[in-house]
């Protein structure tokens, strides 16, 4: 572990960092604690330097807000035009990056990472606009204040009143390659703008009686140089990393409490948290789990448990891992996250007995420059470690070591005639091999003190007693004692791990099967059922799942138990629902219910909880599986949440759309019914004025002309409310077997003054089968079309209908000569209120074709626009054909006198 060198995954991985790093610029972030400490001063030094070196450096935006020595160190340099956008009136000059990469400078300066882009650009943040720059493999320095951090947004909204509203991605400022820091006491930067060298002297005395307050100038210096520490901690260890440092680089203290069952974790965990504080530093509670630690006690796992829960509300990490040896995964954990000390608790004198020594001995012998420390006072939890070390197997195993041994002496007695007492030595070993295969350590014993016994009294002379007078026997009995003992510590080992490994396999399987399963679930009952199914599996017992329903629960489902109905019940899960945290059945709050209630926390808070009523209440106290219903409570949560989320998503857009399609309406309404309306009321009050004026002709043109508008308004409300048939899902069709000549004559002849201008022509072949439809609403979708065509075609271009019969469906095309359809407009048409812009005719609300698609899909068809290669459009729409239609009257007369009947 501690050898120096590093994985074949870690080398892969730098090799691969290195690779994007070739490709790809550097960013440097001069990094402030406020406005006025001298960031862009410090970036514009810099960039004179590197230009005096050569480096190709250009100016891609830098903000000097006035200040005169800003404005004298970025003279001589070169400067990139700004992009003017005009926005609302007022003309913005912003950051010009297709100027920037087609100039593509070695080093370019792009002050204000945190600026928010103008409409019009291509990125809506200024850091987006750098990262392209990285990409395309140009250098950028840039300037950032400790606010506008996203992290710490809502600490700096604390602190000062004001929130920041431009931020920037944690990620970019981890991801510089540097972080130079521009400091300045708070008094000093008083100073500065007491000379007006920050802000004008008006905008000054604000700023130093709001945000530039002194306190607030500290609090963030103090923000500041954590970050910028953080960062060159990471960058340390990142460095360790790459060059296979194992040992421990004390920049910055760390400390490790281990906790076990061994130990006082609780004692330990208020300690290491104690010191945490002490020393201003991080801390985190690791816990080795091993194999041999499943036969332990619940107590003394149950300790440990709550240890790690006690270490993540203090503030530190809780670390589980699995291994055999613990100083080797301690010393390995330690090396990985540069931990500086190394905490653990006085274990007892049994514990001890290790051939190479305690493990805080073996833990200070290691390589490293970490520190130990072991903490005194005595375990509470020694009463079960007694009971555990005086734990026997059960006389079941004692009594087959007996068979064995004694098996083992009888054919030994058999065999001695014929073999030698060596072989028989080999039969009592192969006993105690088999013993110490099948039993526990104490039958293994028994059985090789007992083998070593029959055959010292029965097979080594003199015979019948326990004496010795060959002392070569003597390092058999030694062989055979060291054997049986070895055969079965293995046999031990082997079965603890085996059965860690079946628990692990067991719930990594119940985590699995939950995961996938939530990722289906479409609903929020949907994912209350499923974690109800899976822990009833997994548990036993009843289960219910409760859901916040504006911080009050909402009643059971008709699927949860019966005790999730009951007042008490219910009044226990309003209490974890309000406090955040376990109660009922077997713990310390509440403990009078019949379930035990899970909070489930998401990362917007508490979004249920989760009732569990065990069959064995023992098994939900095994800390193992509290921590799985934990985690099933914790994925729960998760998925409530994500699907909370997507119903609001979905929500929103169809309030989104509603709005939309909203003012489509009324736009679309104040449009196109003024037309009618005013030709209408002209007509009406030239009639009512008229004084004898106006002959018989002129009266009946006028009168004409409001019976037109006055249809066509109607016709305006009847596809707004088939429109409106359709959104809501009123829309029923009365399907009837009919030919489809029958809708197409019907809409010819209401539409004929309409198509007067356009020749129609009609091929529908004479074999065309009979179709299942709805008589008025095929009449609409004929006339639509035929409307649609009329409307957006010059005067004398020919409309044609055709249909063509195919084995599973009738394609029905009505096509025209006209402009046609602009390219990619095929589907755009059918969309509500969408009009094709700069289409010639009488406008429209836009539902026609939207209303048609609507008909036709009711039918069970499909509808498609086409651009027909000669010019015009054509739209096509499919009817499915269904069963045979029943043989009309004369039909039926015709085939049954055509059939003998029998007589």
């Amino acid at each position: 572990m501690t050898d120096g060198r590093r994985s074949p995954e870690e080398l892969l991985a730098q090799i691969r960092q290195e690779e994007a790093r070739a490709t790809r610029g550097r960013l440097k972030i001069f990094f402030g604690a406020s406005p006025g400490v001298g960031k862009t001063f410090a970036m514009l030094e810099d960039a004179r330097a590197r230009r005096a070196e050569g480096v190709d450096v250009l100016v891609g935006v830098v903000e000097t807000h006035g200040r005169r020595e800003t404005e004298a160190v970025l003279a001589g340099l070169a400067v990139l035009p700004r992009r003017e956008i005009s926005y609302r009136g007022v003309s913005l000059h912003e950051f010009d990056l297709e100027a920037a990469l087609e100039r593509r400078p070695s080093l370019i300066l792009v002050d204000e990472l945190a600026h928010t882009n103008a409409p019009g650009c291509r990125h809506t943040r200024r850091w987006q606009d750098v990262e392209e720059l990285l990409a395309a493999g140009i250098s950028v320095y840039s300037a950032l204040n400790v606010q506008h951090l996203e992290s710490l947004n809502d600490i700096v909204a604390r602190i000062t009143g004001v929130a920041p509203r431009e931020t920037v991605p944690d990620a970019v400022f981890d991801g510089a390659d540097e972080i130079e820091l521009a400091d300045l006491s708070p008094e000093d930067l008083l100073k500065r703008m007491g000379q007006g060298k920050v802000y004008l002297p008006e905008q000054a005395t604000r700023a130093a009686e709001g945000f530039f307050r002194k306190g607030n100038l500290i609090a963030l210096r103090e923000l500041a140089l954590r970050r910028v520490a953080e960062r060159v901690d990471a960058q340390m260890r990142g460095y360790m990393r790459e060059h296979g440092i194992r040992e421990t680089w004390a920049a910055s203290e760390r400390i490790l409490v281990c906790v076990g069952p061994g130990s006082d974790a609780t004692r330990l965990i208020r300690s290491a948290s104690r010191l945490a504080t002490a020393l201003k530093c991080e801390w985190a509670a690791l816990h080795v789990e091993r194999p041999q630690d499943v036969a332990r006690p619940r107590e003394e796992r149950e300790s440990v448990f709550e240890g790690l829960e006690l270490a993540e509300q203090l503030g530190g990490r809780s670390i589980t891992i699995s291994g055999h040896e613990l100083a080797a995964e301690i010393l390995a954990y330690a090396a990985t996250h540069n931990v500086t000390r190394i905490l653990l608790g006085r274990t007892r004198r049994t514990e001890t007995w290790h051939w190479r020594g305690s493990l805080a001995e073996r833990l200070m012998q290691a390589e490293g420059d970490h520190e130990v420390s072991v903490l005194g006072g005595e375990p509470d939890t020694a009463a079960p470690r007694r009971a555990q070390r005086l734990k026997v197997e059960s006389w079941r195993e004692y009594r087959f070591s007996l068979v064995i041994v004694t098996g083992c002496a009888l054919a030994g007695w058999a065999i001695v005639q014929l073999l030698s007492v060596t072989d028989v030595a080999m039969v009592f070993l192969l006993g105690a091999v088999i013993v110490g295969a099948r039993c526990g350590r104490g039958p293994s014993l028994m059985a090789a003190v007992l083998s070593i016994a029959a055959f010292d009294f029965f097979f080594v002379p003199p015979y019948l007693t326990f004496e010795v007078t060959d002392l070569r026997y003597l390092l058999t009995f030694l062989v055979m004692l060291v054997v049986a003992l070895v055969i079965s510590g293995l046999t031990v080992r082997i079965r603890e791990q085996a059965e860690a490994a079946r628990s692990r396999e067991r719930r990594t399987s119940a985590l699995y099967a939950l995961s996938r399963d939530l990722a289906d679930a479409a609903d929020v009952a949907a994912v209350a059922s499923t974690v109800a199914r899976h822990l009833r599996e997994t548990l036993g017992g009843d289960v219910a799942v409760l859901l916040d329903d504006e911080s009050r629960l909402a009643a059971p489902a008709p699927g949860d138990p019966a005790f999730a109905a009951e007042e008490k019940e219910r009044s226990v899960a309003d209490w974890v629902l309000r406090n955040r945290r376990v109660a009922g059945l077997g713990t310390d709050t509440l403990p009078a219910s019949k379930a035990r209630w899970f909070p489930l926390l998401g990362p917007e808070g508490a979004v249920g909880v989760l009732g569990i009523a065990p069959l064995d209440l023992d098994a939900l106290e095994d800390p193992s599986v509290r921590g799985l219903v934990e985690t099933f409570a914790g994925q729960a949560a998760v998925a409530l949440e994500r699907v909370r989320l997507s119903e609001n998503s979905r929500r929103v857009a169809l309030e989104v759309e509603a709005e939309r399609l909203r003012t489509s309406l009324l736009s679309s309404l104040s449009h196109d019914l003024r037309t009618p309306l005013a030709a209408i009321t002209g007509s009406a009050s030239s009639l009512l004025e008229d004084r004898g004026q106006l002959d018989a002709a002129q009266r009946r043109d006028l009168a004409e002309t409001v019976l037109e508008e006055a249809g066509r308004m109607n016709r305006l409300i009847v596809n707004l409310l088939d429109m409106i048939r359709l959104e809501t899902g009123v829309l029923a069709v009365q399907s009837d077997w009919l030919p489809m000549e029958e809708p197409v004559g019907v809409a010819l002849i209401r539409l004929e003054g309409r198509l007067g201008d356009h020749p129609v022509t009609v091929h529908l072949p004479p074999d065309l089968p009979l179709l299942q439809l709805d008589s008025v609403l095929m009449e609409q979708v004929f006339v639509n079309l035929l409307e649609n065509a009329a409307k957006h075609t010059p005067p004398g271009t020919k409309i044609e209908i055709e249909a063509e019969s195919r084995p599973t469906e009738v394609i029905v095309t009505v096509a025209d000569d006209g402009p046609g359809l602009p390219p990619g407009e095929e589907q755009r048409v059918f969309e509500k209120f969408y009009r094709v812009p700069g289409a010639s005719g009488a406008g429209g609300v836009g539902l026609g074709l939207t209303i048609c698609r609507g008909i036709v899909t009711a039918h069970g068809g499909r509808m498609w626009a086409e651009a027909r290669p000669g010019g015009g459009a054509a739209f096509r729409f499919s009817i499915p054909i269904r069963g045979t239609p029943p043989l009309l009257p004369t039909e039926a007369d015709e085939a049954i006198s055509g059939t003998s009947l029998p007589g």
